[in-house]
């Protein structure tokens, strides 16, 4: 079956890492403002631990006692701060919203790559099996 190549399974498993990787990025967007945030972004995708099924358990990690904990959030990718923040306001916010924007657009450049490989190779399937390859 299709879904049981490790090409498939790896480049699905790289969707949904791109996929949560643009919502931690959005949320960095959205709390430019908030006082004392820190931007974040997700640890890279290591594809040998992908393949073994090691891949960690992301969890959302409180930073003030005030925060709420997700209910049921357990996504599949590992979470880390940014590192390298080169600039903070005033009131300690770390987002820079260029830098920001830059790892939005080539997230959704890496997203785009995958989706193409991804109907690419399932045309070549297609093919192989006989059927009309498509698009």
């Amino acid at each position: 079956m299709i879904g049981d190549s490790p090409l498939f399974r790896m480049l699905g498993t790289k969707m949904d890492y791109l996929v949560q990787r643009q919502r931690v990025l959005s949320e960095n967007i959205a709390n430019s403002d908030t006082p004392n945030y820190q931007a974040k972004d997700l640890k890279p995708l290591e594809f040998e631990k992908v393949l073994r099924g090691e891949q960690a358990k992301l969890t959302m990690a409180q930073t003030s006692g005030q925060h709420m904990a997700a209910p049921g959030d357990s996504d599949t990718f590992s979470s880390a701060r940014s590192k390298h923040v080169y600039e903070v306001t005033p009131d300690g916010n770390g987002v820079v919203l260029e830098e920001q924007l830059m790892k939005v657009d080539v997230t959704r450049a890496d997203y785009q790559l995958a989706t193409n490989l991804f109907r690419k190779y399932q045309n070549l399937y297609k093919m192989a099996l006989g059927r009309s390859g498509g698009g």
